[in-house]
């Protein structure tokens, strides 16, 4: 693993379409990290690039706040998924919350990903609300850390 540089741009666009290009069938939409502006998102928030064999294979972008460690992005390639490695950048994001003396994990995704949710779920994420989101439902779930 290894932080992401503003080189990196395109190869994060290019993973995050990939990752999430299954999902628009069933929101009708793009996923918003579809549509990031990943130039900006490198600049202000923690990207961190998970490599398979000298490739790019997943990442982690996080957004530290006073309270908590928000989970913005987590992605992984098609090819990848079901290999552990979304399970091991979300174990870094407790990690990098733990490393700030925080407790606590939060996240975003859509209701409609429901394998996403369930995987949260089985790692002790928790639903903190529900809302309407752009035709769809947003999930808000966190998770609460051993410091």
């Amino acid at each position: 693993m290894r932080p992401a540089v503003a080189a990196d741009a395109p190869s994060v666009r290019a993973l995050v379409r990939a990752a999430y290009a299954k999902w628009i069938p069933r929101i009708g939409r793009e996923p918003r990290p579809m549509t990031a502006d990943y130039e900006r998102a490198i600049r202000e928030h923690e990207l961190t690039l998970l490599f398979v064999d000298g490739e790019l294979a997943a990442l982690l972008e996080l957004v530290p706040h006073a309270d908590h460690v928000f989970i913005e992005n987590v992605a992984v390639l098609p090819e990848r998924q079901g290999q552990g490695l979304g399970r091991r950048l979300l174990a870094h994001a407790e990690d990098q919350a733990r490393r700030r003396d925080l407790d606590e994990v939060r996240l975003e995704t859509n209701a409609a990903m429901n394998t996403n949710v369930a995987l949260y779920r089985s790692l002790g994420y928790r639903v903190d609300r529900e809302e309407p989101y752009l035709g769809g439902r947003a999930i808000h779930m966190s998770k609460r850390l051993e410091t």
